[in-house]
């Protein structure tokens, strides 16, 4: 099963620039559901950021990782946080890469 963690932080003014140098250097490691970690920033406010953990095991976590937890609760220093899990619905109308409807 697929499923993703979304943990999206609105900043408070705090640094930016060591908020990402703290995500880059964040240990992932012991983690082997993790399939990949990736971080976004917010078209239009810089200081928006949504970190996504997907994961891929037997079943989901309804409340989140506990690396995800982990992350919210040290992210919490930099603003209001907002922590969600996702599961990939499929399905025949699910569009894979390269396919046209």
């Amino acid at each position: 099963m697929r499923w993703l963690e979304v943990i999206k932080v609105r900043s408070a003014g705090k640094d930016l620039e060591l908020l990402k140098e703290w995500l880059r250097s964040f240990d992932k490691s012991g983690q082997p559901a993790l399939v990949e970690m990736k971080t976004y920033y917010h078209a239009a406010l810089e200081s928006d950021l949504s970190i996504h953990l997907h994961w891929e095991s037997d079943q989901s976590e309804q409340n989140g990782s506990t690396l995800g937890f982990r992350l919210a609760h040290t992210l919490k220093e930099f603003g209001l946080i907002d922590h969600s899990v996702w599961v990939e619905k499929e399905n025949e109308n699910t569009l894979k890469k390269g396919e046209k409807k």
